[in-house]
């Protein structure tokens, strides 16, 4: 029997299809809802066991950085805090406030430049369920656009699982031993690393689940390769190495020999790449590089806990600006994300350009 992602759709179910849109209420044409700065609307509120099959939105906001500042929060079953919470482009699959394509099983962003964002993750509760967006910006978003699609259960099975989303960031340091930056072994020979101690974090969860994947956004400042860290899962408590231990940042991403183009599977990929072919390229891996990874036929099973994480360069060598979003499936009560950093450290840092290396280089010569 098949089991792909189109298995069951000829069972029946016994449930009624709903939507909640911005459409305009008069029978008019001015479909969509305004957002005012410093505000928390409830795209949708459901009062009954379901399950949100689709969502689809875009919006017209004058904040450059709005794709970081509007913030996307999901809460099931009357938990007090959140089950999703991410910037909506990041939690989409657009990094650092950009507007780009990008297409994956779950989740899209479309033509044109990436302005529509879309999900298909299916998303249940057995009670209720809120869906908020806040403006966490000085600028009104004028125009907000959306659909969210849900069945309506009389009940869902007890083992169903709810959507877990979390955003994280962070400007990595080199904890390699070191004391400065590594990789290739072009400053000094490789350190070991028996510890996912230092790594950067997709997740830390507490519950009964599954981890079913990671949109993952890199910015480095030098052409250096970043990809030779390991992905790290352990599960349950357990110690390193654990039972899922990779063998590099490509790898885990199914890709191989230090990748630097765009490729969309619907699984995987790189979605966005300094890229071979552009003026960037002489310059190796400096810029931003957006890779994701979906483990929807091989998910990461665990009973009590999860810590997912991966190295920042070998042994925690390099240093990164990195951020994600990690998506996964858990029982309910689920422990509180730490506190989404503020708008300013959101804020994407700027990129650092092949002038700019020269300058520095200059500077470190007493030449500028």
């Amino acid at each position: 029997m098949s089991q792909g992602p189109l298995a069951n759709i000829a069972k029946l179910v016994d449930a009624t299809t709903h939507r909640i849109s911005s459409y305009d209420r008069s029978g008019g044409n001015g479909d969509n809802i305004p957002i005012p700065a410093g505000t928390t609307v409830d795209l949708a509120v459901m009062d009954h066991p379901g399950i949100v099959t689709h969502i689809w939105c875009t919006f017209h906001h004058d904040d450059p950085d709005s794709r970081r500042n509007l913030i996307l929060r999901m809460y099931w079953d009357d938990q007090e805090h959140p089950s999703v919470e991410a910037p909506i482009g990041d939690f989409f699959g657009q990094g650092w406030g950009m507007r780009y394509v990008y297409q994956t099983l779950p989740l899209a962003a479309t033509p044109v430049e990436g302005r529509s964002l879309v999900s298909y993750f299916p998303m249940p509760f057995h009670q209720n369920a809120r869906i908020t967006l806040t403006n966490d910006s000085d600028v009104d978003v004028k125009h907000f656009y959306y659909y969210i699609d849900y069945d309506k259960h009389e009940s869902l099975p007890a083992d169903t699982a709810c959507f877990h989303a979390w955003y994280n960031q962070e400007m990595t340091t080199p904890e390699d031993g070191t004391g400065r930056e590594n990789e290739w072994e072009v400053f000094a020979k490789f350190q070991n690393n028996p510890s996912d101690q230092n790594n950067y974090v997709f997740c830390e969860i507490e519950g009964h689940g599954h981890f079913v994947g990671v949109n993952y956004y890199i910015q480095s400042d030098t052409p250096i390769w970043y990809g030779e860290g390991d992905d790290m899962f352990l599960v349950d408590g357990e110690s390193w190495p654990g039972s899922a231990h990779g063998t590099g940042t490509e790898d885990y991403f199914n890709q191989s020999w230090c990748p630097d183009e765009v490729y969309m599977h619907p699984y995987f990929g790189t979605a966005r790449a300094p890229g071979k072919g552009n003026d960037s390229a002489r310059f190796g891996w400096l810029g931003r590089t957006h890779v994701y990874r979906f483990h929807f036929e091989d998910p990461i099973r665990f009973k009590k806990s999860l810590r997912a994480s991966i190295e920042h360069g070998h042994a925690n060598c390099l240093a990164l600006d990195l951020s994600s979003v990690a998506y996964w499936y858990q029982t309910l009560p689920s422990k509180p994300f730490p506190d989404l950093p503020s708008r300013e450290e959101r804020k994407p840092k700027p990129e650092c350009s092949a002038v700019d290396m020269h300058k520095l280089r200059c500077k470190a010569k007493g030449t500028d």
